[in-house]
């Protein structure tokens, strides 16, 4: 049974020495990490630096395309043009804080992980702070460049200022979410108020267009019994007049019967 779990150790011990010989670090050409190192010192100190704000936003404004076309004139560099928007706005985003750019004191190129990128990392050196910028290539027949980013280097107290004042204005933006939530949910309490005080107006405005229709109706009524009363009386005294021959219907005068109210009669 000893010998056994030996063999079985043995082995095991056989296979991870043999998986550890297997892996081999992916090293930069070294003509090929000094060109990739120039020019990224290129884009930097003639392109990046030497453009002000203004004159970056302008660039950036004119879409990638037509960054791929200028820096690939200018540099000779096949660039990926949105990666190159994206390098001016972290450059802009970091000129307060590193200040005006005075020189590269340090470069590397080497593989990422998934050693199909390039990755050349220049230190630099700013009249404030330093920063390392770092530029990522593709391990192509040209070498693209897709990205090119911007990093100032802050001290540990600065750090934890910036991650302070996040956390303060996360929590304040908070705080004031929910208090006009809660300012909101108390105005639904007089929602009911102002819809009843409408539906009144409404059931006003409907009863008095039916007392007005009642009304109405209620005069042409009292109209037609007085038009009928009249021709009534009109038609008795025709009749009395055709039996008399004395007598005509021209010499009767009709008058309108105007009603009183009952309370007037005695």
């Amino acid at each position: 049974m000893k010998k056994i779990s030996l063999i079985l150790c043995l082995l095991a011990c056989f296979f991870c020495l043999s998986a550890c010989a297997g892996e081999t670090v992916k090293t930069v050409d070294p003509q090929v990490a000094t060109s990739l190192e120039d020019t990224t010192t290129n884009l930097v100190t003639q392109f990046l630096a030497a453009l002000d704000e203004s004159q970056a936003a302008e660039l950036s404004e004119q879409g990638g395309e037509y960054l791929e076309y200028v820096i690939s004139n200018y540099f000779g560099v096949k660039v990926n043009g949105n990666g190159m928007v994206n390098a001016l706005a972290s450059y802009n985003s970091s000129r307060e804080d590193l200040g005006d750019f005075v020189s590269v004191t340090g470069m590397n190129a080497e593989y990422d992980d998934s050693g199909r990128n390039i990755i050349v990392t220049l230190d630099v050196v700013g009249t404030k702070k330093t920063a390392q910028i770092e530029a990522i290539y593709k391990d192509d027949l040209y070498k693209t460049l897709n990205s090119l980013t911007t990093n100032v280097n802050y001290t540990f107290a600065e750090k934890m200022k910036k991650a302070g004042l996040n956390t303060l204005l996360g929590m304040g933006t908070v705080f004031i979410v929910l208090i006009l939530i809660s300012i909101i949910i108390s105005l639904f309490n007089f929602i009911p108020k102002i819809s009843a005080a409408f539906s009144r107006n409404k059931e006003d405005i409907k009863t008095a267009a039916v007392d007005n229709t009642i009304a109405q109706i209620v005069m042409k009524e009292e109209e037609t019994d007085d038009l009928e009363l009249i021709a009534v009386i009109t038609a008795a005294i025709a009749a009395a007049g055709a039996a008399s021959a004395s007598a005509s219907s021209d010499d009767f005068v009709v008058r309108s019967i105007v009603r009183r109210p009952n309370s007037q009669w005695k």
